[in-house]
């Protein structure tokens, strides 16, 4: 009997997933800034004028952040036995991201294996490319996923 839930067993490598759409404000990039990443370049076009940057550029954590954002409302309504994640790797920060500028997510499933220690859950790995407007990668990472594998019938 099905629960309707996904589990690890149905995940397949390979898969490949494209979301969201997350438009960068001024207002937020300043707002994230002051309170977690308050360089002036984050702040001021007229300090990041001075930068590589070349005017007001969002923190790579915040980019980090709307990509979550995104992945979470990529998630709702779908039922899913996921436990979480115990974290990501090879973070990277391609291309600045400016207010004015218009994010989507894409994945895909790298690689998953049933936990050794644990074999009631599985472990995944994904990677997720953040784009801007002009399909422009600006982000990438690969995530680290804990899911339940399927309950056995008793």
């Amino acid at each position: 009997m099905s629960d309707g839930l996904k589990y690890f067993e149905d995940l397949l490598v390979g898969t490949k997933a494209s979301f969201g759409r997350y438009e960068v404000t001024r207002e937020e990039v300043v707002e994230f800034a002051t309170k977690y990443d308050p360089q002036p370049f984050h702040l001021s076009d007229e300090a990041a004028a001075q930068t590589y940057f070349g005017r007001l550029s969002a923190s790579g954590w915040h980019t980090a952040a709307m990509a979550m954002r995104m992945a979470v409302e990529n998630m709702r309504g779908q039922r899913s036995a996921s436990l979480g994640s115990p974290g990501i790797d090879e973070l990277r920060w391609l291309k600045p991201v400016y207010p004015g500028d218009t994010l989507r997510c894409e994945t895909e499933l790298l690689d998953k294996r049933v936990s050794q220690s644990r074999p009631e859950m599985g472990i995944t790995k994904g990677r997720t490319t953040v784009f801007n407007q002009r399909d422009e990668a600006v982000m990438t990472f690969v995530a680290n996923g804990l899911i339940r594998t399927r309950p056995r019938e008793n």
